[in-house]
Parts: structure tokens; C-alpha cells; sequence
């Protein structure tokens, strides 16, 4: 009797297993014939619209113009008459070097001058000298001869003999000698003035330049601005040359034109040109965006080394510097607002930029991820892949190749292949790239509301 019971349970059991499995694959079956066909996708309508194409770049907030000054001669600040932070007008005293050795230096430079005038002068009263003597022995040479053309009749007649005769002639001779040695003396004394006034012109260049260094002591603003850096403190050395840059000193810059110096990438550079507008958004400003206009675009890569094997290797990013001029009406508001700050911006400041490198007004778009690339190979012998859209028509996909230009971060131009308020296949990602084909079954995605419906 148990036995039987037992039994008829285990009847029951798989009955009702059976059942349940039966009421699952009815209801699966029941689904699958129920559930709506096709590939779900997004759509959207083509439009026009205006197109901004921008080149992204980063980089930071510098002054327009900035003057770095570095000492041109050593020794220690004496005074120190500015502190950072300060505006400062064209030459305006900022700090003195001591000048003691330079001063002394300029004393022995006018003693070595005053000492070539003097042998400048010596040199030209000896010429003086040797013209006078040359004059004397002229006159004593004339009366000589005087003598001797008497002594050459007297001679032929027999009055004189011819030991006087020998003497006149002798003295002719001596007084004719001592004209050239004093011709001679003449030249070398003319020589040596000559080299007495270039020795005064080597003084005096000497003592310019001394001169000058001691001016150099006391250093004054070669421009308007205010000090945006000082490096160093009263009581401190400087070292300073003519031949190569000395201490950085300080920094004075004008904060009324400010610029932003960005790096893009050699892919972008070729887009970028002088005048772009640009969109500038500075990290000190949250939701706040300035206008500028690129006004300088560099030649040459950043971070390459023209003519250094650094230069060849390919693997390190390219950048170009851009630099940008911040359109002061973009940030007026601020000028006026700042308390206490007369400048809005501080160099040094992080900056983002968009650079607006194209413009089109007024054209066909569609947005940027309904552009897909496809493999037609087959249709086309010249070009294997070609951009096309899918076309929303009937529940179904066809597919249309067009022609694309500008785009921007949402949208991108058709210049071929679309007309205006067609319905397109936006979305999603996965089924543009690989599902979708000419023919395919679609089905519109449902939104939050209608599910919850």
C-alpha cells in the first residue's frame, strides 16, 4: 500500500514539471511571436544649420609683452626700490649695484686718457721742434752756398787755397745732411702723434666704456608695466657680462594686453590660421569664456631640436605654438569689478582654446555619428571604403553614399547626397558600423515613457 502512494506522488510530480515546462516554452513562443521586428535604432532628421569647425588646444595665460631684466655687470644690490606686484614707468630707477669698483675703474680710465693727451701733445711739439731746426739749417744752407760760389772764383783765381775751398764745400754738405736728418726727424714725430691719437682714441673708448658700466649700475625700466616677477632681494650678488645674459633680475610685463600660449598638434597646425577667432575658457573663471584671435603661429615644433638627433626621432608628440591675443570688451566687466586688482589675469594662468578654423553658414547636416564608413569593394574599383548614411524608410534601412566637409562636435556637413528634412538612421554606434545594410528591418527605439507605458 505505502509503495503505491509512493508512486502516484511521483506521477504527480513530473505531471506538474511537465506542465510548468510546457507553460515556459508557451509563453517564451508566445513572446518571440509578440515582440516587435526589426533592428532598433535612433533617428534623427537631416537640417541646416550653421557649422563651427574648431581646433582644440591647451596651454597658459602670458603677457603680451613681457621685458626680462638681467644685470650687465656684477656686484651686490644696494638698493632695491620695487617690490613685486609694483607698476613702474619708462625709466623709472628700480635698483643700484655698488658702484665703488666701477667708480674707481673710471678714475684710472681718465688718468690713462689724460696721459695719452699728454704724450699726444709731446709728440706734436717735437714735430713743432724738428720743423723749426729744419727752417734754421734752410737759412745756414743758403748763406753756405753764398760762401761757397764765392770760394769757386776766388779758388779759379788763386786767391784762396784749396784747404778753404774744401772747408766751404764741407760746410755745404754738413748743413745739407743735417736738412734731411731733421726732414727725418719730422716723420717720425708725425708717425708718433699718429699713434699718440689712436692711443687717446683707445682711452677714450675705454673710459666710454667704463662710463657706461658704471651707469649700468643703477638699472631703470626700459618699459611701462608692472613687476610680475622678482628674483632677487636687497644685499644679494648679481653677475652680469657684456658677452652673455646676466642674472635674472625681474620681470616687468603689461597686464593690460594679455595672451594665451596654446600647443597644437601637427595634425591640427595646417588648419589654424593668423586672425582665427578663438573661444578661451580660463580655469580661474568657471562658465566663463573670453574672445581672442590667433596673431602668431610658430614655424617651427616646440619640443624639437632643429639640426639634433633629438629631431629625427618620430616617436614624441609634435606641438606648434599658437598664440592667442585675449580680446579685452570679452573680459571689460572684469576690469571694472576686480577689487583691489587692476588685472583680471595673473601670467601663468591654465587655459583651454577653441580655435574656430572654419565657417559655414547655412548648410546640410546630420549628426556626426550617423556617418559611418562601409566596405564597398566591389561596387567601386577606384576607392575601397566610402562614407554613407542609412535613410529611416518604410521600417526599413537603405543605404546612401554621400560626401562630407566641416564638422563640428555634434554635427558635420553633407555636400552630396541629401536633401533637407529627410529621416536618418542616428544611432545607435554599434548597429551603424556593422549591422545595418541596405534592406535591413528597423524598428524605432522606444523612449523611457513609452516603456514604462
Amino acid at each position: 500500500m505505502a509503495k503505491k502512494k509512493k508512486s502516484g506522488r511521483r506521477k504527480w510530480l513530473i505531471l506538474i514539471l511537465l506542465l510548468i515546462i510546457a507553460a515556459i516554452a508557451a509563453y517564451v513562443f508566445y513572446k518571440k511571436q509578440t515582440a516587435p521586428k526589426g533592428e532598433e535604432v535612433e533617428t534623427a532628421s537631416t537640417e541646416i544649420r550653421t557649422i563651427k569647425e574648431t581646433v582644440s588646444a591647451s596651454g597658459r595665460i602670458y603677457p603680451e609683452t613681457e621685458v626680462i631684466i638681467s644685470s650687465d655687470v656684477s656686484g651686490e644690490i644696494v638698493e632695491l626700490y620695487v617690490e613685486e606686484g609694483d607698476s613702474v614707468v619708462l625709466g623709472q630707477t628700480l635698483l643700484r649695484i655698488d658702484p665703488e669698483a666701477y667708480m674707481s675703474t673710471v678714475e684710472r680710465g681718465e688718468a690713462n686718457l689724460n696721459n695719452a693727451k699728454s704724450n699726444l701733445s709731446t709728440s706734436k711739439a717735437q714735430i713743432e721742434t724738428n720743423r723749426a731746426q729744419k727752417v734754421e739749417l734752410e737759412t745756414n744752407l743758403k748763406q753756405a752756398m753764398r760762401v761757397h760760389d764765392r770760394n769757386k772764383e776766388l779758388f779759379s783765381d788763386g786767391v784762396i787755397s784749396q784747404v778753404q775751398f774744401d772747408e766751404s764745400l764741407a760746410q755745404v754738405e754738413s748743413l745739407q745732411a743735417s736738412i734731411s736728418s731733421a726732414e727725418a726727424g719730422i716723420r717720425a714725430a708725425t708717425e708718433s702723434a699718429k699713434a699718440a691719437e689712436y692711443t687717446v682714441l683707445s682711452s677714450e673708448a675705454s673710459l666710454k666704456e667704463m662710463r657706461t658700466n658704471l651707469k649700468r649700475t643703477t638699472i631703470k625700466a626700459p618699459t611701462a608695466g608692472v613687476i610680475s616677477s622678482l628674483s632677487v632681494e636687497k644685499g644679494e650678488r648679481v653677475v652680469g657680462t657684456a658677452q652673455m645674459a646676466g642674472t635674472e633680475i625681474m620681470r616687468i610685463s603689461d597686464l593690460s594686453t594679455m595672451e594665451a600660449q596654446v600647443e597644437v598638434t601637427e595634425n591640427d597646425i595646417l588648419k589654424v590660421a593668423l586672425g582665427d577667432m578663438t573661444s578661451i575658457e580660463v580655469d580661474a573663471y568657471i562658465d566663463r569664456k573670453f574672445d581672442g584671435v590667433v596673431t602668431e603661429i610658430a614655424n617651427s615644433a616646440a619640443n624639437v631640436a632643429s639640426g639634433t638627433s633629438a629631431s629625427l626621432n618620430t616617436d614624441q608628440v609634435t606641438n606648434f605654438i599658437v598664440k592667442i591675443r585675449l580680446n579685452t570688451a570679452s573680459y571689460q566687466d572684469l576690469l571694472s569689478s576686480q577689487s583691489g586688482h587692476k588685472y583680471p589675469f595673473r601670467p601663468g594662468m591654465s587655459a583651454s582654446v577653441d580655435i574656430i578654423t572654419d565657417v559655414k553658414e547655412d548648410v546640410l547636416a546630420v549628426p556626426i555619428q550617423a556617418v559611418s564608413m562601409r566596405d564597398i569593394s566591389g561596387e567601386k574599383e577606384d576607392e575601397k571604403f566610402q562614407e554613407v548614411v542609412f535613410l529611416y524608410e518604410a521600417d526599413s534601412a537603405r543605404m546612401v553614399h554621400v560626401t562630407t566637409g566641416i564638422q563640428d562636435d555634434e554635427f558635420i556637413h553633407i555636400t552630396e547626397g541629401l536633401e533637407k528634412d529627410i529621416e536618418i538612421v542616428s544611432g545607435p554606434y554599434s548597429a551603424l558600423s556593422k549591422i545595418l545594410k541596405n534592406g535591413t528591418e528597423l524598428r524605432m527605439k522606444e523612449d523611457d515613457k513609452s516603456k514604462e507605458e
